[in-house]
């Protein structure tokens, strides 16, 4: 790898005033030796890295200095400066640090002066009301406090007015916040100063308080007292304000605990106090008068949930719940607060609140465990397994454990992992074995499904605490049942860490109990054996993930266990070589010697010389059919623990002999790997070139000669060169004209790749190897060529590997040869075809970087009658060079539109434009920073003109109601008179007869102008002329719609040429605020009338842009864009009818991504107010209500819904607003109006998708996209009475005679969310929503005339029916089925019954939680009911399932 140089470390110095300079210099001698001639040589520094060597020689001169009279002036007069300079510097600064250590280390006989100088600058500090300086002195308050002695102690001597000053600021920083409401970077900035000053406050009460002598503070009429009560108020009002970043309501919550904590006496009776308070039972008259007019406002009113959550947070850190003093009050408030943070579990959904809940819960487990280590029986009562307490933080585990959270999930596992150390702790003293917890935990884990993620982390946490020897008792099959999970990726990791955890309990347990012999032989059949037989013949994906996952891991464990996989894997190598489907025992070879050698278990020494793997072995695997063998024969050669470890002659000459056979691999992922494992090699090569490197230089200054008689460094660096020479031979001969994709995209990333890590340098000896000395002309133009694929990967490759090497290669400084490609790319640029406007753009983005290039676009200019570029402008040669070519392209582009807006149709047959929009913003792109500014800004408002233009020629046709059909596909002129009335909807302004028929047309208009003679590799690049163009409706349409697109990504770009900090009298800014903000309304416009996804979609890129330019902008008006704009399309989706202009087909077109960019303007770490504030307008839309909306209102916000819900960019924001979208994609879907059910399915699919995850497995009845009924219910409560009340209302409906359910459309959506849930073992009796409500429902639906409306019915009923009932339910249903002298016989019923009995024992009989003693009773009566009703077989209709039933009971 190569070395990245240091960075430079920039600090900033420090500058003292003029009458502080003159006190040093009067008080400087003559030599220059005493510490004020240090401290002035200092001052007059600029450099702040020389200050810092200056400043750590003021204690080394200190110490010399005697304590003479004569010094004392000076010392003092250097501490007041030194006092000066500390708090006059950031508090991020070095010097700050360096400052701090040197006063640390002060002389014990300086320290009471320097602390008297140090007190009179701090209260002059304090004394500055100046609102701007407000954050520096209270980082100066922390910096004190924090990083010296002296300050701490002048803290405590100014404690008063550091309080005093903390309050002022504290309720300055909440008037200003008010002030600013609706500016985001200005509110921001406030409430991290407000977060600064709460943390501070906290700071003093805890680390200066302590110091002050006496209880005089105390008195109620103390000024400190009334202090801490102000910021005990202001603390609370931060507390309740739910404008606040959450990391400021967090620390108020901290703050308000700990000054309660402080000022509350008796402390035994604070846990009674906060407990009632977090509980809602505080009595008012028993506080004190003080506590109700500093806290008045969380005794008085109703405590939101977030700010209970806080305050439980706050007691949870800030009580000291290890010491006594609280007593047995203590264990009370630790139960309550548990009790509080479980309830608002169930009602916290923000996805920020969720985070925070989780932290808050595993930090009760931690106070929970310092608790029970001193605790009363009493507490250990409550706290053990079985308790209510524990239970319910167990049904939390168990709901959150795949919460979509990753925060939430990793709090959930240390939950879990603390509530077990906490029942161990409570049973500790019991002399029960086995512990009857741990074995009904361990016998519901082992039930869970093996898709369940959380079941891993769980199960690992047990094998912790019970040992693997138990569950291995249980079911001797859990490592193959694991391992047998590891052919889907995402639950690799989750299953191998599980493994390891267990391999290494058992390792540790055998070894404990029997001989090595023995235990060895009992550890490789119980973990090695699964493993080698699915490397042989497991499938691909399971074989590739237990290799990366799995082996690695077992032999960090037990390496001497690869001597085992080698024996066993050679005997049958000859037998099972493999196929293109399995890997067989060769690749399972591969497999095992490629980890061990990348994890430094083996080398590959080791197997060339003691023969461990002949080389032909190797070979074979090189060469094998399957892809992933070859790639694990590939890595045994690449990868290894060193990364400076010699490559061999025989890697090299294998490595030569893989790539020759597989450059041209067709799997993109296997050339992927195949790029990774080289460049590894590469790397390697590089690195062990270096250390033969130091190793010849040492041997040539030793002298020793006799050495090179066993190995010649020089010799190996030689081998090295040659054999990179004979790659690159190799890459450069695969890029012949017409080689495939595959071979040039691996050979050209290969290439970039040896040009990365042996650079091109000049005048380097020692440079192992230099790409560019294996370019000639023929390997360039090779280069050249990858230009004129049409796959812009390749374009990518190419342009980046000539870039790295242009400046060494003699072709591009012949202007002969940069003309022509100028020429071809300026034809390609306005090419029909759309790849050929790429190439165009990579092409010029390469020749822009050429010296040559302003001479070949003078002659241009001439051609063109534009005035000559100048070469005299003082800038590099790059962006007179884009300069030039931007206003080339500009020139042709303007006589263009000119040409198009009186024939549009022939400018998308001959010069469609969107190519030159293309490569001018591919040019811009190429810079980084624009110092022409009086050139460029004429540039910028030519272009922005020009888009204007472009637009208004286009949009006609982007913007019809029915784009796609503009121009008739034939010369039918029969068809030509039907479509002429749309046609004439969207006539533009010019008199075009495009409308009326399709011509053949030729190319008349030449902008561009050349002598056509070019070298083969510009012939080849431009391809083959078209007189002709064969005028379709297709390349009309794409002209326009990709002409929209280039403008959009144009203006994008150019709008990211603001500056942030806009200043009043900013002159140098390319672009205007005027400028932006029309740019600004183009887009609106555009988006909210564009009919054609391509335009909108793309415009869409665009907008992004400039709303990410809104956001870090300062200028308030360019900032509070967005939100205006909002506010204003929301208004008018409100008010829209038929009437409105707003597009409601095409899923309402641009509208949704109209909404998605402004919301994505908004920052990230917010409060998310425009969405909240979207979300409920659009919600209240969607949803029935008294003031119903018009219907175009209704499939406005189904459809901007539908769009929200699938952006991930909102993550987990959006997770609250899922169950209100589920009621009205339901309640939609049973509208009358087609466009609402249309809308509304839609929207109900994007939701399944949101909730369930992207549906992994074929089998619509895998349980991989579904979750238990728990946890779907626990997230999202509202649903559960709504989907009840639904169900209700439609069974309701059913026949009276026939008892079969009327058609309802909402029925299928309702079954098909049931039908998405499972049963879970761990479902406990601690949940509040019953699932018996809903049996009854699903039974009747059984009766649907629907067949797929039974078919779900009898899956949704599977998770409501509780596994121990599910035999009597079974008997019951059978029960209920007709008898053969019943007069009628309703079919549907009887289906849809056999279906819930056939579903209901799937599910029981794949359970392995049945109790084992009543099953074959329960199972004997089932099978005497259903012989009971054999007679329905002979039917003939149910013959099937009265089958699959008994197959079922046969299995058993």
């Amino acid at each position: 790898m190569v070395l990245k140089k240091k960075k430079e470390v920039q600090v900033d110095s420090f500058v003292l005033e003029y009458q502080q300079l003159e006190r040093l210099r009067s008080f400087a001698d003559v030599e220059g030796q005493n510490l004020a001639s240090l401290l002035l040589r200092c001052a007059q520094l600029t450099d702040g890295i020389q200050q810092i060597n200056l400043i750590k020689q003021i204690v080394p001169l200190l110490e010399k200095m005697d304590c003479k009279s004569s010094c004392n002036d000076i010392v003092k007069s250097c501490l007041d400066i030194l006092g000066i300079v500390f708090l006059s510097l950031d508090i991020k600064n070095p010097l700050k640090k360096v400052l701090a250590s040197c006063l640390n280390d002060l002389p014990e006989l300086l320290i009471a002066e320097a602390t008297d100088s140090f007190v009179v600058c701090l209260k002059e500090e304090l004394a500055n009301t100046n609102f701007s300086h407000i954050r520096k002195t209270i980082d100066n308050l922390a910096s004190c406090v924090e990083f010296i002695h002296i300050g701490k102690s002048s803290v405590t001597i100014l404690f008063k007015e550091a309080l005093q000053f903390l309050l002022k600021s504290v309720l300055k920083i909440e008037e200003e916040n008010r002030k600013f409401s609706g500016n985001h970077i200005a509110q921001t900035r406030l409430m991290h100063d407000l977060l600064m000053g709460i943390k501070v406050s906290m700071t003093l009460i805890q680390k200066v308080l302590e110091n002050i002598q006496g209880c005089f503070w105390k008195k109620l009429d103390s000024p400190i007292w009334q202090y801490m009560c102000g910021l005990l108020n202001c603390f609370i009002c931060c507390l309740n304000n739910e404008d606040l970043l959450q990391t400021v309501q967090t620390s108020a919550g901290l703050a308000v605990v700990l000054f309660i904590k402080t000022m509350f006496q008796p402390v035994e009776k604070l846990p009674c106090l906060i407990s009632d308070l977090i509980c809602g039972l505080l009595n008012c008259s028993d506080v004190p008068k003080w506590f109700m007019d500093s806290c008045g406002g969380l005794c008085t009113a109703e405590l939101s949930d977030s700010v209970l959550l806080f305050l439980c947070h706050g007691t949870l850190a800030m009580l000291d719940w290890k010491d006594h003093s609280m007593r047995e009050n203590a264990e009370k408030l630790l139960l309550d607060i548990a009790s509080v943070l479980l309830i608002l579990s169930t009602r916290l959904k923000d996805s920020v609140m969720a985070a925070s809940l989780s932290r808050i819960l595993a930090i009760w487990t931690n106070v929970a465990m310092d608790c029970l280590q001193s605790s009363s029986r009493n507490l250990k009562f409550n706290l053990n397994g079985n308790s209510e307490t524990i239970g319910k933080m167990l049904d939390y585990v168990y709901a959150h454990w795949e919460h979509p959270l990753d925060a939430v999930r990793h709090q959930t596992k240390l939950i879990f992992k603390n509530l077990l150390q906490i029942h161990q702790t409570a049973v500790k003293e019991s002399i029960i074995k086995p512990d009857p917890f741990f074995s009904e935990l361990t016998e519901s884990l082992l039930g869970l499904e093996w898709h369940v993620k959380g079941k891993y982390s769980s199960l690992g946490y047990l094998v912790e605490c019970i040992g693997i020897d138990h569950l291995l008792e249980i079911d001797r099959t859990i490592p193959v049942q694991i391992l047998g999970v590891m052919n889907d990726q995402s639950f690799a990791p989750y299953a191998s860490d599980l493994l390891e955890i267990m391999f290494v309990n058992h390792k540790r347990h055998l070894i404990s109990t029997l001989e090595r012999s023995t235990w060895i032989d009992n550890w490789h059949e119980t973990w090695v054996s699964p493993l080698l037989l699915i490397l042989c013949d497991g499938n691909p994906e399971q074989a590739t993930y237990v290799t990366d996952y799995y082996l690695p891991k077992l032999l960090k464990c037990s390496p001497e266990s690869l001597n085992y996989m080698i024996k066993i894997l050679q005997i049958s190598t000859e037998s099972n070589v493999g196929s293109f489907k399995t890997r067989g025992a060769l690749g399972a070879l591969m497999a095992c010697l490629r980890t061990a050698r990348s994890h430094g278990h083996l080398q590959f020494a080791v197997i060339i010389q003691d023969g461990l793997v002949p080389v032909s072995c190797i070979k074979q695997g090189l060469v094998h059919q399957h892809d992933e063998v070859r790639i694990d024969a590939l890595g045994l050669l690449c990868e290894s623990h060193r990364s400076t470890e010699v490559i061999s002659i025989e890697e090299m000459q294998l490595i030569q002999f893989f790539i020759r056979y597989n450059l041209n691999n067709q799997s993109a992922a296997v050339r992927q790997q195949i790029c990774s494992l080289l460049k590894k090699l590469f790397c390697r090569i590089y690195e062990s070139s270096q250390t033969i490197h130091k190793m010849e230089q040492l041997k040539s200054k030793q002298g020793l000669i006799n050495q090179s008689l066993i190995w010649d460094p020089l010799t190996s660096l030689q081998q090295y060169k040659d054999f990179i020479s004979s790659i690159c031979s190799i890459l450069f001969e695969s890029l012949f004209p017409g080689s495939s994709h595959p071979s040039r995209f691996t050979a050209l990333t290969l290439l970039g790749t040896i040009a990365d890590i042996f650079p091109n340098s000049e005048g380097q000896s020692q440079e192992l190897f230099q790409i560019a000395q294996e370019v000639d002309c023929s390997r360039a133009e090779s280069l050249l060529r990858c230009f004129a694929s049409t796959f812009e990967e390749v374009k990518i490759l190419a342009f980046d590997l000539l870039m790295k090497l242009h400046p060494f290669l003699p072709y591009f400084q012949d202007p002969e040869k940069l003309q022509p490609l100028f020429q071809v790319a300026m034809q390609l640029s306005r090419s029909s075809k759309p790849y050929d406007c790429v190439t165009a753009s990579y092409l010029l983005n390469f020749l822009i970087h050429q010296k040559g290039l302003l001479n070949i676009c003078s002659e241009s200019y001439q051609l063109l009658g534009m005035s000559q570029p100048n070469e005299d402008l003082p800038a590099d040669s790059l962006e007179k060079n884009t300069l030039s070519v931007v206003k080339y392209l500009l020139e042709n582009l303007e006589r263009e539109i000119l040409q198009a807006e009186k024939s549009l149709l022939h400018a998308a047959a001959s010069f469609p434009m969107y190519g030159r929009v293309h490569c001018i913003t591919g040019a811009l792109c190429q810079l980084n920073h624009m110092t022409l500014t009086s050139e460029w800004k004429e540039v910028v408002r030519k272009l922005i003109l020009m888009s204007y233009k472009l637009s208004a020629v286009v949009s006609p046709v982007v913007q019809s109601s029915s784009p796609e059909g503009l121009i008739p596909m034939d010369t039918d002129l029969e068809t030509s008179e039907r479509l002429q009335s749309i046609l004439l909807e969207i006539q533009p302004c010019d008199t075009n007869d495009y409308f009326t028929e399709t011509k053949l047309l030729k190319e008349y208009y030449r902008p561009d102008c050349g002598d056509g003679r070019a070298p083969s590799v510009s012939t080849e690049i431009k391809g083959k002329e078209q007189n002709t163009s064969d005028v379709t409706a297709q390349m009309v349409l794409v002209c326009c719609w990709r002409s929209m697109k280039e403008v959009s990504l144009l203006l994008g770009k150019l709008c990211q040429l603001l500056p942030v900090q806009m200043l009043p009298s900013c002159s140098d800014a390319l672009i205007t605020v005027d400028q932006v903000k029309d740019i600004g309304e183009y887009f609106k416009n555009h988006l909210l009338k564009s009919r054609h996804r391509g335009a909108f979609e793309l415009a869409y890129a665009g907008f992004v842009k400039l709303t990410e330019v809104f956001s870090r902008c300062n200028n308030e008006d360019l900032h509070k864009l967005p939100q205006q704009w909002l506010y204003n399309i929301l208004e008018e989706i409100k008010c829209s009818d038929h009437s409105s202009k707003l597009c409601v087909t095409r899923r309402s077109a641009g509208i949704p991504f109209y909404i998605q960019a402004l919301l994505a303007s908004e920052p990230k770490k917010g409060k998310a107010s425009l969405l909240k504030m979207t979300m409920k307008s659009l919600i209240n839309l969607a949803l029935p209500s008294d003031m119903p909306s018009s219907i175009i209102s209704l499939v406005h916000a189904l459809n901007i819904l539908r769009a929200l819900f699938k952006d991930t960019r909102l993550g987990e924001n959006i997770i609250p607003y899922v169950a209100d979208g589920m009621q009205a994609a339901i309640l939609g879907f049973t509208s009358s109006v087609w466009a609402v059910r249309n809308s509304s399915t839609l929207l109900f699919s994007t939701l399944i998708t949101r909730i369930f995850g992207v549906k992994r497995a074929k089998d619509e009845s895998s349980k991989k996209n579904r979750m238990t009924g728990r946890e779907f219910f626990t997230r999202f409560p509202s649903l559960y009475p709504f989907l009840l009340s639904q169900l209700e209302q439609i069974t309701s409906t059913a026949d009276s005679k026939t008892k079969e359910l009327k058609l309802h459309p909402g029925l299928f959506l309702l079954l098909l969310v049931l039908s998405k849930l499972y049963p879970s073992p761990m479902d406990g009796t601690y949940s509040a929503l019953s699932m018996a409500s809903f049996v009854p429902l699903i039974l009747r639906c059984g009766n649907s005339p629907v067949y797929r409306s039974r078919e779900l019915a009898g899956r949704a009923l599977v998770p409501f029916v509780m596994l121990n009932v599910v035999p009597q339910t079974v008997s019951s249903l059978l029960a209920s089925l007709p008898d053969s002298t019943d007069p009628c016989i309703r079919q549907n019923a009887v289906h849809g019954t056999l279906l819930q009995v056939l579903h209901l024992l799937q599910s029981y009989l794949e359970s392995k939680q049945r109790a084992n003693s009543d099953f074959h009773q329960s199972l004997s009566n089932i099978i005497t009911n259903v012989c009971g009703k054999l007679w329905l077989a002979n039917r003939n209709r149910y013959e099937h399932i009265l089958g699959r039933n008994y197959h079922y009971y046969l299995g058993v």
